[in-house]
């Protein structure tokens, strides 16, 4: 995915792609510095949270805020019709594929005349795990 951007790829921007890639499900910057520390200890959290700024202004990552917490996670983007599903129990988040973001887009676009850039929509719960 760096291959293909006008981004100059350099060690701490490829380490936080592999990381970032490799994980399915949602990463805090935290994590993401740790599995990059892991793989080359010289690059430092400063290296990490530029590389994610970076990432985000260029739309290559989402910065989600998940559950009640104040903590930002991350993943690689994907498009705005993929609800995040968080347990509220157990934290765990599920993307769910479903057109009410564009239905959301289109209705606030016709009732303000206002255009969204980006739609987020997170659900809370409880996951099958955790009613069982």
């Amino acid at each position: 995915m760096l291959d293909g951007s006008d981004l100059r790829v350099t060690r701490p921007r490829r380490l936080v792609w592999e990381v970032l890639a490799a994980e399915p499900g949602h990463l805090t910057a935290a994590e993401i510095a740790d599995r990059v520390h892991q793989k080359d200890s010289s690059i430092n959290v400063s290296s990490v949270y530029r590389t994610l700024a970076t990432f985000a202004e260029r739309r290559l990552v989402r910065e989600s805020r998940l559950g009640s917490d104040d903590v930002s996670y991350w993943e690689t983007a994907h498009a705005d019709h993929v609800i995040h599903l968080v347990c509220s129990s157990c934290n765990a988040v599920v993307h769910h594929d479903s057109d009410s973001a564009s239905m959301l887009r289109r209705e606030v676009f016709t009732a303000h005349k206002f255009v969204s850039a980006h739609v987020e929509v997170t659900v809370t719960g409880l996951c099958i795990n955790c009613t069982v």
